[in-house]
């Protein structure tokens, strides 16, 4: 995946506010609004970028809340691997997954209406599967930061 120093600049933008018209990115970084979108469109095909999302309020739409959770395996063999990847995939509840090195073999972001959907999801997620050794919850008193902006570095010119 390669990308030059306007691509670097777009996706500064784009991160910041994905709902810019390509006239406007096209201005910002000296290309015409046809040009921008043709470039947008790589990114997107060449998997730069990845999703165009909206960050919703956990809060507002009532998943008052919001957990990380640290999952321990029984066994890291790939098959168990694999296997829990794909229960995370399709949990609503679960935001965010992580396969990670450590203490823990996965971490997961997880927003629930209260403590007892949070219990329940337990009992469900959790205590009904064999492969989970063991799981610790810290519940989120306050969200500091969020987003999915990644740093971009602008390629050097060789």
């Amino acid at each position: 995946m390669q990308y030059d120093r306007i691509d670097a600049r777009i996706l500064e933008i784009v991160q910041k506010d994905n709902r810019l018209t390509s006239e406007v990115v096209g201005e910002m970084v000296g290309l015409s609004a046809t040009a921008c979108q043709r470039r947008l469109k790589r990114l997107r095909s060449d998997g730069i970028i990845e999703a165009d999302v909206s960050i919703v309020s956990a809060k507002a739409v009532g998943r008052a809340i919001q957990m990380l959770v640290l999952v321990t395996l029984e066994r890291e063999r790939s098959d168990i691997v694999d296997r829990f990847k794909k229960s995370i995939k399709s949990s609503a509840e679960v935001v965010n997954g992580f396969f990670v090195t450590g203490n823990a073999d996965f971490v997961l972001y997880i927003t629930a209406r209260c403590m007892d959907d949070y219990e329940q999801f337990t009992r469900r997620f959790f205590y009904e599967n064999p492969d989970i050794k063991s799981f610790k919850t810290m519940v989120i008193m306050d969200r500091v930061k969020v987003g999915f902006a990644i740093p971009i570095e602008a390629p050097s010119e060789d």
